[in-house]
């Protein structure tokens, strides 16, 4: 089974009780993958000092996606080609659908861009349903 890139929306979500099954059988087989600004995210809302140490756990036992040079200027391009395609996409969001498109993995999200992201270029969304 491959990877899943595993985007905040749907963390959101889980960590407020709602059961993901797909999220939880990839957290247990060990394929989930974090895009580092999901990281962020995640650290960037009001945490209980609970949460904060269960959400530091969480993300030490998943793999964060390393980037570099080449993954940013992909992450450009990506945005270029869907802007040509009359599509606007944020920087952040093109890097998670990037992460997800260089792990050739499926995206976990709720978020309507990414449908149509993945409609305009090689991104696999998880059927979250």
């Amino acid at each position: 089974m491959s990877a899943i890139v595993v985007d905040t929306s749907v963390w959101i979500e889980f960590f407020r009780g709602v059961t993901i099954p797909e999220v939880e059988s990839a957290l247990k087989e060990s394929r989930v993958v974090l895009p580092p600004l999901v990281v962020a995210e995640l650290f960037s809302g009001h945490l209980t000092t609970k949460n904060l140490d269960k959400l530091k756990l969480l993300v030490n036992q998943i793999g964060v996606i390393e980037t570099n040079l080449e993954h940013w200027i992909e992450v450009g391009l990506l945005r270029s080609r869907l802007s040509s395609k009359g599509v606007s996409v944020s920087t952040q969001d093109a890097h998670i659908a990037y992460c997800a498109i260089s792990l050739k993995a499926e995206l976990a999200s709720l978020d309507k861009i990414f449908k149509t992201v993945a409609i305009n270029s090689s991104l696999k969304l998880a059927n979250l349903l």
